[in-house]
């Protein structure tokens, strides 16, 4: 296989897992299903970590782990993708994305009355379709609020992701640091837009959807590109020259990663 094959493969197998590990927990583990084994928000946060780490030893070696357009867009900036590879790993990631939430929806939906459309699946959202907006109680965020948590948000996580190139970074905590990360951004914005900070993971479940996931979509792909943007952009100009490993598209997360590619 092509080395881009190898990143379009790897990509579209990581981001399967993540959408299968974290909205797959947010559709089939909570109350839809069974009110009783309910894993809550800190369980679907724990998800989403947890499948970015197993994504990140299965593949860090091949592509890096991106599993996000967001990522891809930040490391390029920060000169550690290379552009002509860009639409490997995106077009792997969407299509992973799409497997994922396909996958999701055919267990789903063999279960008698469930309706995607009516149970959301899962989407991102704000105002009247955020988490937080209740029958009776508090409004859900707003769009300013939505916008503004996944520029930030997708920013630190990309800021993150990058650092974990630097050449202190001791060699195989990549895949815990940013499934730790990602897991505290899902407790702390789960509540405001169930949390993007990836347009592919947005994408998979607003197709299943099919209403207003569909015409919100846009804040989830625009500002999580804009805050990887921003995310790469800081972290390049605030790492000392001397601890920036070469750029490349690969991260090492294990020493058999890091002698496969030579630094």
């Amino acid at each position: 296989m092509s080395e881009r094959g190898r990143l379009f493969v790897a990509e579209l197998i990581g981001t399967l897992i993540l959408v299968v590990g974290g909205p797959g927990t947010a559709v089939l583990a909570t109350s839809t299903f069974d009110p009783a084994g309910n894993v809550g928000r800190l369980g679907v946060a724990l998800a989403f970590g947890l499948s970015l780490l197993c994504a990140a030893y299965a593949i860090g070696s091949i592509s890096g782990c991106h599993i996000n357009p967001a990522v891809t867009v930040g490391l390029w900036i920060a000169g550690k993708t290379r552009a002509d590879e860009i639409p490997w790993y995106v077009g792997g990631q969407v299509v992973g994305g799409l497997l994922g939430g396909l996958t999701i929806f055919l267990i789903a939906n063999s279960v008698a009355g469930f309706s995607a459309k009516a149970t959301g699946f899962a989407s991102n959202g704000f105002g009247s379709h955020s988490p937080s907006a209740s029958p009776g109680g508090l409004g859900g965020f707003g769009i300013g609020a939505a916008i503004a948590t996944e520029i930030v948000f997708t920013a630190l996580f990309i800021f993150v992701i990058a650092s974990t190139s630097r050449r202190s970074m001791p060699v195989g905590f990549t895949g815990l640091t940013v499934g730790l990360m990602l897991t505290l951004i899902h407790l702390i914005t789960i509540p405001i837009d169930n949390t993007s900070v990836n347009p592919a993971r947005s994408l998979s479940t607003a197709v299943f959807q099919r209403s207003w996931a569909l015409s919100q979509l846009w804040v989830f792909i625009v500002f999580p590109l804009i805050g990887g943007l921003l995310g790469g952009l800081v972290w390049k100009a605030l790492v000392p020259p001397h601890d920036d490993v070469a750029p490349a598209t690969r991260t090492p997360i294990s020493p058999e990663a890091e002698t496969d590619q030579g630094l």
